[in-house]
């Protein structure tokens, strides 16, 4: 009963890990699905060090999805106030896209969102047309490079749950 206990555990810790590309907290679900497995497995091998390590690696995570969307707008000349539109454009556009697509959607309008709401503070700022496309591709590429960095570590976390929760 056990192996059918893990084997569900893992899929679901997929699914989690899957809803990274929704916007939702992956990473996050997952320590608390391990921490849920422990509370109910005191025998998992894992101590207080262990689980600080998988709520470092989330944090890493989310910091790297926005730092990296802002280095991107920042590398490719947009100003702060593009970024800041950046970051709330992708948050709006996960939000707006979420119902399409089954679901996937939620990745396109983060992606676009970010594109679009640092085209329009740029532009509003009285940035040119050309700089202000420019500078919002940098945020998009940025927003991407996140969510791949952040998908990454979130299945380094899965890969190191694994011998812990398997029997």
């Amino acid at each position: 009963m056990i192996y059918v206990a893990a084997v569900f555990l893992f899929l679901v810790m997929l699914l989690a890990w899957a809803s990274i590309f929704f916007s939702l907290p992956g990473n996050w679900i997952n320590v608390a699905l391990l921490g849920l497995w422990k509370l109910f497995h005191p025998e998992m091998p894992a101590g207080w060090w262990f689980f600080l390590g998988l709520i470092l690696l989330a944090g890493v995570g989310e910091i790297l999805e926005f730092a990296s969307q802002w280095w991107g707008g920042k590398r490719y000349g947009g100003s702060s106030r593009g970024n800041w539109g950046s970051l709330a454009g992708a948050l709006v556009g996960a939000i707006v896209g979420a119902p399409f697509f089954l679901g996937v959607g939620a990745l396109v309008g983060a992606v676009a969102g970010a594109f679009l709401g640092s085209l329009i503070l740029e532009l509003v700022s009285g940035k040119e047309i050309a700089r202000a496309i420019h500078a919002s591709k940098g945020a998009m590429l940025g927003r991407v490079l996140g969510f791949a960095a952040k998908a990454g570590l979130g299945m380094v976390l899965i890969v190191l749950a694994l011998p812990k929760v398997w029997p």
